[in-house]
């Protein structure tokens, strides 16, 4: 029999992941992000360059006002806000396809880390100085036509991925 969402008792549980949302531009993509985040227990999600930001009505939409329980801030720089996020013992990990990214699986994540997952806008994808300073470039095998998916899709799979590897003891 399936669950009345009535039954749902939210966790409050975060874990030390952060999305940093690289010159992402369409709303319903922000709007998944927070909805992504809130689903898996997201800690902060970083909009940087020409990120969109709530409030906006398209966002919240999708995000079904998630964005109202994610917390969120605006990154002029996101070179510059990876750097930080390492510095605050982050590993930084890019979702981009290139000749030297590594399948997903193969993240190098283990139990006790913090991650940021780095996404990049779907038509131009992460910067390549960003790329350049990356902890690892991770992708998901695709095995259709297309060579890509949605950065939500993506950034879906990726995170419960990361998760279940940061929390290989616990429950993601």
């Amino acid at each position: 029999m399936q669950k009345e969402h009535s039954d749902h008792s939210p966790s409050k549980h975060n874990f030390p992941l952060c999305y940093l949302a690289t010159d992402i531009r369409t709303p319903s993509n922000i709007g998944g992000l927070f909805r992504i985040a809130d689903a898996l227990g997201v800690e902060k999600i970083y909009l940087a360059g020409d990120s969109l930001l709530p409030p906006n009505s398209k966002i919240r939409k999708v995000s079904r006002s998630t964005e109202q329980h994610i917390p969120y801030q605006h990154e002029e720089d996101a070179l510059k806000a990876a750097l930080a996020l390492r510095e605050e013992g982050y590993r930084i990990i890019c979702l981009e396809i290139t000749s030297r990214s590594v399948e997903l699986g193969q993240a190098p994540v283990v139990e006790g880390d913090k991650v940021c997952l780095v996404l990049g806008a779907e038509k131009d994808g992460i910067a390549s100085e960003i790329l350049e300073i990356a902890d690892a470039t991770v992708h998901i095998p695709m095995h259709g036509v297309n060579s890509s998916m949605n950065v939500t899709s993506a950034c879906a799979i990726a995170s419960y991925e990361l998760l279940r590897k940061m929390t290989s003891s616990q429950s993601a």
